[in-house]
């Protein structure tokens, strides 16, 4: 039986349950099968990772849930909105850094944040003033005159996490945020992350990092050829030990080194 999930209040009074609902998605492609009728709940007010190896299935379900990828089966609600049914009502509630996609790098960064602003409705006066707080607190400051194209994979990242703020959302799904970004900057979006979640905020974010995941997630889901192996608070999902060692656990695989003696063969 399906199970019940909150649709909007009317007049915009508050809405119970999850931040996120997935049931029942899937996704095929071919004959292969890259999501296999997924159900996760994220609470709202939650810091919650995603991890799995690769090619589980992490970017996918995430594609499907903020409407970038459209599912075979299953629903997606956000703050009680289905995604597909009443996209735009979803959507403006999320805020998305995705892998690998492509944004319009031939704008400086300061000109690609205000026009995330813009697209979100937001008044240039206000996106103006948004972008500049962000890129103070972003370290980018300096580089907010230079082509996109021009930055780094480091710096690219953090002007995306950018414009997924912008507009204040109410969700932000993350993929991968802290990949080439350097420690000090990491640092700083954790920050900014644990600030957004401590107002209200919620954050789904996947990593393949396990101790970055535990240290600062409170919910998590580990994720392994389409399925939800587990999920649960951080201490539920690790059961007493570490995640690593419940993930490796869940999910298998030899994590032996067999061979390559002739790597450990000294030589004169």
């Amino acid at each position: 039986m399906t199970e019940h999930v909150d649709l909007p209040a009317p007049h915009g009074a508050p809405v119970t349950g999850p931040a996120i609902a997935i049931r029942g998605l899937g996704k095929r492609f071919g004959d292969v099968v890259a999501v296999k009728g997924i159900d996760l709940d994220v609470p709202r007010g939650s810091f919650f990772g995603l991890v799995g190896p690769n090619g589980a299935g992490k970017t996918t379900t995430l594609s499907m849930a903020t409407g970038l990828l459209r599912p075979d089966a299953g629903q997606v609600f956000v703050l009680g909105h289905d995604v597909w049914a009443d996209p735009v009502a979803a959507k403006q509630l999320l805020g998305i850094l995705p892998d690998g996609l492509r944004v319009f790098d031939r704008l400086t960064g300061l000109q690609l944040i205000v026009y995330a602003g813009l697209l979100h409705g937001l008044s240039r006066d206000v996106a103006a003033a948004r972008a500049d707080e962000l890129l103070r607190a972003l370290g980018l400051t300096e580089a907010q005159g230079k082509l996109v194209v021009d930055y780094s994979a480091g710096m690219t990242k953090k002007i995306t996490l950018a414009t997924a703020l912008v507009h204040a959302p109410r969700v932000l799904v993350l993929d991968e945020p802290f990949e080439a970004v350097d420690p000090v900057s990491a640092a700083t979006i954790r920050g900014i992350l644990a600030d957004f979640v401590g107002a209200g905020g919620t954050v789904i974010l996947s990593s393949h990092v396990m101790d970055l995941v535990e240290r600062i997630c409170s919910h998590v889901a580990v994720i392994s050829d389409g399925l939800v192996l587990a999920q649960g608070t951080v201490d539920e999902v690790r059961s007493g030990g570490s995640l690593e060692q419940r993930f490796v656990d869940l999910v298998g695989g030899n994590i032996e080194v067999e061979g390559l003696a002739w790597l450990r063969t000294s030589s004169d």
